[in-house]
């Protein structure tokens, strides 16, 4: 059976923002990616699917930013990365959480990282997916500048063209369905607005600021975000890890997403307060498990072997039995399975 959302609100600057839940467990707070709409995100499967994944063992909270989705929308709202924060901690306060973990995906990369750092004591860690650091590096200057026009005079053209980039692997409809949800998200002029924000943020001066462990993931030919980016996010954070993962399409529930998943999984237990409580019970050894983790993080056997110390034999043998006991045709079936099933 699917999970389901529950809907609220909360004041934000003198207006209306909601937000939703879904799961339980420790807090996984996951800041506006750009324009959304939490209802009828909701339902497309594949993003649905990531976020009940998400959810099996925490609670994921998601927002509409003022201006876009079923949050209030002034004619001409504040898109800054100040209202943004503001809006996360106002989302935090509403749920009573006191510590929390974030994800943040595409320009929510830029919002976790600036709450992380302005609330270091509620932040248990912070894992980022198709991130950056530097706006203006996105793309060259006049293709920033030809993005927004077109998105401005016409928000059809400018959806399809914003589609063609972000999800580039789907079909016809695939690509449609994304370009009318952005339409049905928000109004042209604020699309291009938030876009207009997203070119001109700098986290350079934010991100050494941050103190909690964090995973940055980053797919290497991400048409929307450039590899790069993710790169210097991760040297730019005092306690981050880079995982590198094959694809092109920005959003992280699109293409491979199982391996976004084990990456995010095995990120976000090892740092939530019931991550050293994991039930042991299981066809799984410790040993087995912890080979698994690693396989979940796109390690390959003899990178795990390096890891481990052993040689790459007795980790094929491991993956070889890990299959077996749970009847999984590949490693990285096995990975997603024992991830969806609260095994590692």
């Amino acid at each position: 059976m699917a999970l389901a959302q529950e809907f609220r609100f909360c004041p934000v600057d003198g207006a209306r923002v909601a937000y939703a839940t879904v799961g339980s467990g420790p807090a996984l707070l996951i800041p506006a990616l750009w324009v959304g709409h939490l209802e009828l995100e909701w339902a497309w499967p594949e993003l649905r699917a990531f976020i009940s994944a998400l959810a099996r063992r925490r609670t994921v909270v998601r927002y509409d930013r003022l201006g876009s989705g079923l949050s209030d929308r002034p004619a001409a709202p504040d898109l800054s990365l100040a209202v943004e924060v503001r809006t996360v901690a106002a989302v935090a306060d509403a749920l009573g959480l006191r510590q929390l973990s974030l994800l943040g995906i595409s320009w929510g990369s830029c919002t976790a990282a600036a709450f992380a750092a302005e609330q270091p004591e509620r932040v248990r860690s912070i894992a980022l997916v198709g991130g950056f650091a530097r706006g203006e590096q996105i793309a060259p200057e006049a293709l920033r500048e030809s993005i927004v026009a077109t998105v401005r005079a016409h928000w059809g053209a400018g959806s399809r063209m914003l589609a063609d980039v972000w999800v580039p692997g789907a079909d016809a409809a695939g690509r449609e369905r994304f370009a009318r949800l952005q339409r049905e998200s928000a109004t042209a002029e604020v699309a291009a607005a938030a876009l207009e924000t997203v070119y001109e943020t700098d986290m350079r001066d934010v991100l050494p600021a941050v103190r909690a462990p964090a995973l940055v993931v980053h797919r290497r030919d991400d048409r929307a975000m450039p590899f790069a980016q993710g790169r210097e996010l991760a040297a730019l954070l005092p306690d981050a890890r880079l995982v590198a993962l094959d694809g092109d399409a920005h959003p992280p529930w699109v293409g491979d997403s199982d391996a976004v998943l084990g990456t995010l999984t095995t990120f976000f237990d090892a740092h939530d307060p019931t991550g050293a409580a994991k039930a042991t019970d299981g066809p799984l050894s410790e040993r087995e498990r912890e080979v698994l983790r690693l396989v979940a993080d796109g390690l390959s056997d003899a990178e795990i072997a390096r890891r481990l110390i052993v040689s790459p034999h007795t980790v094929h043998r491991h993956v070889a039995n890990i299959r077996t006991k749970l009847g999984q045709p590949s490693r990285t079936a096995a990975a997603a399975y024992a991830t969806r099933a609260g095994l590692i």
